[in-house]
């Protein structure tokens, strides 16, 4: 997925002709604190809600006066991770899509971008969720997916998070079945760590109530 496919028509940019006031309306409307600004087609930056606030005159036209716009953009195309990644460093909420030319094209919001994230995650595909906690030197991609297949099982999507000077990393795995209690077995047989399960199977849990139960007769004797 690029970024010229998660273009929002909701959000209408600000003309450099208009005010920064004008701006701060257009903010209200589209709940937004930032927006793009464009000369014809040009695009000049975005502007926020601090930046207006800091205008020698808030009414006058903003071709006028010196505005520190914030010059970011990606290309359209561009994929939905590089989306991912300027929205979150840069921390907005939206942003402006430009073609080869630097033509702007349309721009991109946090609504909009979590709705096409859902897609492309299968989140609205219906299945189980397993979280690994593993060695980053330990991931063998293959190997899990092998473990997976064996089970009569399909990965959907799967994501690696990690934290900043860990060694450990944690594997989202998102597969089409709600029935995992096999699947958990199977990989607990080859050493891997299971930190968290997101499943609807009562089998699964019956087994875990039965475990539970032996524990607690285990330790009333």
């Amino acid at each position: 997925m690029i970024s010229k496919q998660l273009l929002s028509s909701a959000i209408t940019p600000v003309k450099s002709t208009e005010s920064g006031s004008d701006a701060l309306y257009y903010m209200d409307e589209y709940k937004v604190s930032c927006l793009p600004v464009l000369s014809g087609q040009q695009y000049l930056g975005l502007i926020c809600e601090p930046d207006i606030f800091n205008l020698s005159d808030p009414d006058m036209p903003l071709c006028d006066q010196k505005v520190p716009y914030k010059l970011v953009y990606v290309n359209e195309n561009q994929h939905v991770f590089d989306v991912i990644k300027v929205m979150t460093t840069e921390k907005i909420p939206i942003l402006p899509v430009l073609d080869d030319k630097k033509n702007y094209t349309g721009c991109i919001s946090v609504g909009k971008l979590a709705e096409h994230f859902g897609k492309f995650t299968a989140i609205d595909h219906p299945g189980a969720v397993l979280i690994l906690e593993l060695n980053q030197n330990d991931y063998v991609l293959s190997q899990i997916a092998q473990i997976v297949e064996s089970q009569d099982t399909k990965i959907l999507s799967l994501y690696v998070s990690s934290e900043k000077d860990s060694t450990k990393m944690e594997l989202t795995i998102k597969v089409n079945k709600w029935e995992i209690q096999s699947l958990v077995k199977t990989l607990n047989r080859y050493n891997y760590f299971i930190k968290e399960t997101f499943t609807e199977d009562e089998g699964m849990y019956n087994d875990l109530l039965d475990r539970y139960d032996a524990l607690m007769n285990y330790l009333n004797i």
